[in-house]
């Protein structure tokens, strides 16, 4: 399994000097299997990038899962390039229950007056797959979904494959209770013993105090999340629109310093474009 980050900021683009090393680009992963089937999470404006890559390399099938539909992780759809393209094929897969009927999520993006470009205009084949059970297969990668404790719902993943396991939870509250979300323990038993585990860490303690309830977690929750589940390595993602890279430069270095002091085995790193992990 092969994963790659196009976009890690969350709730709006930034960009400037002091947000080089991270990157400005709202979620975005791509991930591929052993036999190179295409699996995307996340239409935030990272897409725009990917999008470009996968038309370089001719390919155009494509799994689309989506968390939620919040402005940041679906905004980028209208720019992702093979959509405009009559051999392009896209399957999604999401359950309305948790995060609504995908193809309206997706039509929201480009409909008038907020774009103009309709999307029934659209070249590309979209297979809709309503999606609700405990796990299905892309492929050779095993999806098993989980509620996100975030107001309006949505889904995290684990993906596995060979053994392997990656959990992807971001706008992921672990200090609130939302009405659709899980609590502490269901979610350190969910990324229980993963290979990686991916986390929305958008608060310090300080500005958690302002935002209980928007729906994210502080790095320090997130971090004791990954410790409590044993995970063995831990990115931290959905980086704050104000956050420098020497901001998160030093909240990577706070969690290794924990790590170490309570001797804890285990990698920790900010998500950025240049992040590209195999497992």
């Amino acid at each position: 399994m092969k994963i790659k980050c196009y976009g890690a900021r969350g709730s709006i683009p930034v960009c400037g000097e002091e947000y080089v090393k991270y990157g400005g680009d709202t979620p975005c992963l791509e991930i591929r299997s052993r036999d190179d089937a295409i699996i995307i999470i996340d239409a935030g404006t990272g897409i725009r990038r990917l999008g470009t890559e996968l038309l370089k390399q001719q390919e155009f099938a494509y799994n689309l899962l989506l968390t939620h539909s919040h402005w940041d992780h679906i905004i980028g759809f209208p720019f992702f390039k093979p959509i405009y393209e009559t051999n392009t094929v896209i399957k999604l897969f999401g359950c309305s229950a948790t995060q609504g009927n995908m193809k309206k999520l997706l039509s929201a993006t480009m409909s008038a007056p907020f774009f103009p470009v309709p999307f029934d205009q659209m070249k590309a084949k979209i297979l809709y797959s309503d999606i609700c059970q405990f796990s299905y297969h892309i492929s050779t990668i095993e999806i098993v979904p989980i509620k996100l404790n975030h107001p309006n719902g949505g889904q995290g993943y684990k993906l596995i494959e060979d053994g392997k396991v990656f959990v992807f939870l971001t706008d992921n509250e672990l200090g609130y209770q939302h009405r659709s979300g899980l609590n502490f323990a269901t979610y350190v038993d969910f990324v229980t013993a993963a290979d990686l585990l991916i986390h929305d860490a958008e608060y310090t303690p300080q500005e958690y105090k302002l935002t209980r309830g928007w729906g994210h977690s502080t790095y320090l929750e997130a971090l004791e999340l990954a410790i409590q589940g044993k995970v063995k390595c831990f990115g931290l993602f959905h980086h704050n629109q104000e956050r420098k890279d020497s901001d998160l430069d030093l909240m990577v270095q706070e969690c290794r310093e924990i790590l170490h002091q309570k001797k804890v085995k285990m990698e920790c790193f900010a998500l950025s474009p240049l992040s590209e992990l195999i497992l």
